[in-house]
């Protein structure tokens, strides 16, 4: 199975790579930071050496790297056993407090560049392979902001809504092709994000909780999809 994740090096997208690689899976991954993003391979490779990881590093936020990015995939996809692509997580992403009225200029654009064109450009270069093979799952991972406003949300909730739009209107599209699109709605995770957050008592999920629920929607026959994955901490949002 050939798995592709953007945003792979740190937090939900780690996470997911780590839960493929358990499974024996061929990853294509890529991140900003090389220097995250080849530790993180080294890690995997050590935890799992049946696994295949490739990486290579790309700025999702700008469109040619994220075009070069899928046909780096396209090409290595070649030499697998498949030689298509089974599934492809659309995690980068980016996180900024702030209010609409009063964030910082620029804002908006640089968040819906990472957090929607990323995915709107990547998906465009690998469906037609997708098409062709009659098979695959695409999973966005938006947000429990994709679903209500919150107070310091601005821009990021906004680009939020944006991709589950995305991930709606794609899922229809692709249905007669028999490609499954899956949105992912997370609450508090975990991750970078959350800074110092002291998470003793395990108020909010960690990032292999979301990883375990995409692996599992993985294994579901070929003519059942799951079309959406909300997932809070049990004492709710924070």
């Amino acid at each position: 199975m050939n798995v592709i994740i953007t945003g792979a090096s740190k937090g939900i997208g780690k996470a997911i790579a780590n839960a493929f690689a358990a499974e024996g899976a061929t990853l294509f991954l890529c991140a900003r930071n090389e220097i995250n993003l080849y530790n993180t391979v080294a890690g995997l490779q050590t935890r799992h050496p049946a696994s295949l990881v490739k990486a290579k590093a790309f700025d999702m936020s700008v469109k040619e790297e994220a075009q070069n990015f899928g046909d780096w995939v396209l090409a290595g996809i070649k030499g697998t056993a498949s030689g298509k692509v089974d599934v492809l997580v659309n995690n980068a992403g980016v996180f900024t407090p702030g209010s609409i009225y009063n964030e910082a200029e620029g804002l908006l654009e640089n968040m819906i560049a990472t957090n929607l064109y990323s995915a709107y450009h990547l998906t465009r270069k690998l469906v037609p392979a997708m098409i062709e093979a009659r098979q695959g799952l695409i999973v966005n991972i938006c947000s429990i902001a994709s679903l209500h406003a919150y107070p310091n949300g601005g821009s990021y909730s906004i680009t939020k809504f944006a991709l589950m739009g995305f991930s709606k209107n794609l899922r229809e599209e692709l249905k007669p092709h028999r490609i499954k699109v899956m949105g992912v709605y997370p609450g508090a995770v975990m991750t970078d994000s959350w800074g110092e957050f002291d998470n003793s008592t395990q108020r909010i999920m960690e990032a292999d909780d979301i990883a375990t629920m995409i692996a599992a929607a993985v294994k579901l026959s070929p003519q059942a999809v799951v079309e959406d994955i909300v997932m809070r901490p049990l004492l709710g949002d924070l």
